[in-house]
């Protein structure tokens, strides 16, 4: 199992863990480990995760791998590498140095809660939150919008249209075009850029939709 921890400027942004397989990281949206940066390749570099071991490999020669400094077209990587992508940096961690997190004190016994759940419980709590919108209303109540991309368009010419931009804290809403009939938590959007929260309930073309992360 490896764990990938994306940091700029030394803060962390978020990790991703993985049991094995490939691990593709860049700057399109379509990667495991997405770097907002125009010093990254959309398809920058790819880790092969098997038997124990690591595997990092350059994808684009234009953009150079370089691990610890170093530029190398492939990794074999160990605990501790820092892969060094402009201005942001991935550090690679292994199973053994991060099973047990340091925040986690006290591991309750096995007649409170299965181990496994409790250590999956831990994987997931290291992995990036989505932001989605349920809808409230209309023929398609209860459908799930997962927000994926950059920007997320909502609605339709004549009745309104939103964006949600993703951005590294968290999902802003805005007008696009229109504005009769766009609302958050009922109030008129306007001109307004918002910050989303959790519950939030957005309005488009008669159609609420709720907000929230998972």
């Amino acid at each position: 199992m490896a764990k990938f921890t994306v940091y700029f400027k030394d803060k962390p942004l978020f990790s991703g863990i993985y049991d094995s397989g490939i691990v593709h990281i860049g700057r399109d949206e379509t990667n495991d480990l997405v770097v907002d940066s125009l010093a990254v390749a959309p398809a920058h570099a790819v880790a092969v995760i098997k038997d124990g071991t690591c595997i990092i490999k350059q994808l684009n020669e234009k953009f150079p791998l370089l691990i610890n400094n170093h530029a190398s077209k492939e990794w074999n990587l160990q605990n501790n590498d820092v892969i060094n992508v402009g201005k942001h940096y991935i550090v690679y961690h292994t199973t053994e140095f991060f099973h047990q997190p340091a925040e986690f004190t006290t591991i309750p016994s096995s007649d409170e809660v299965d181990l496994r759940v409790f250590n999956q419980k831990q994987e997931n709590s290291a992995k990036p939150l989505e932001g989605k919108l349920q809808v409230m209303d209309g023929p398609h109540i209860g459908r799930i919008l997962s927000l994926k991309k950059a920007m997320t368009r909502l609605g339709r010419e004549g009745a309104g249209v939103v964006v949600i931009a993703r951005r590294k804290d968290g999902y802003y809403l805005s007008a696009l075009q229109g504005s009769d009939g766009l609302a958050l938590n009922r109030e008129p959007l306007g001109d307004r850029i918002v910050l989303l929260r959790p519950n939030d309930v957005i309005e488009v073309d008669k159609t609420p939709m709720q907000f929230f992360m998972e």
